[in-house]
């Protein structure tokens, strides 16, 4: 007997908190959008932010401020990909990557995951870090 993958389905909390207007429940994100939007908390997250787990996130923010050299860019996605390994156990990471604009003084980041136990081709999630204050 050949043996089956079973999909798993996830639902995670939408961030805004608004009401679903059908059923008065809260507005949820489900599958890939709500495995998405996990992995782009855990980075944009600095520890401490979250209660009762102080260690959660990632440091990303502390290296926004340093020079855009390769090597910031290095850092980055170290830290992005370890922070992922900790905090994300539903994705299985492909690559990271981190790649600086010079001239726009951001990094843009594209992190390449697949889903565990979903029957889905690899998702891609693209984003820019920038220095704020």
């Amino acid at each position: 007997m050949p043996i089956q993958r079973v999909s798993q389905g996830f639902k995670d909390v939408s961030m805004t908190f608004q009401r679903n207007p059908l059923n008065d429940d809260l507005v949820t994100l489900k599958n890939q959008t709500a495995i998405a939007r996990s992995v782009k908390n855990i980075v944009f997250t600095q520890p401490g932010e979250k209660f009762f787990d102080e260690d959660f996130g990632s440091r990303v923010s502390r290296f926004l401020f340093e020079n855009i050299n390769p090597v910031t860019a290095s850092n980055i996605r170290d830290e992005i990909v370890q922070s992922i390994l900790n905090y994300e156990p539903r994705v299985k990471l492909s690559d990271v990557f981190v790649i600086p604009d010079y001239d726009g003084n951001i990094m843009n980041v594209a992190i390449v995951y697949s889903i565990i136990g979903a029957d889905i081709p690899p998702q891609s999630l693209d984003f820019v870090l920038q220095p704020t204050r």
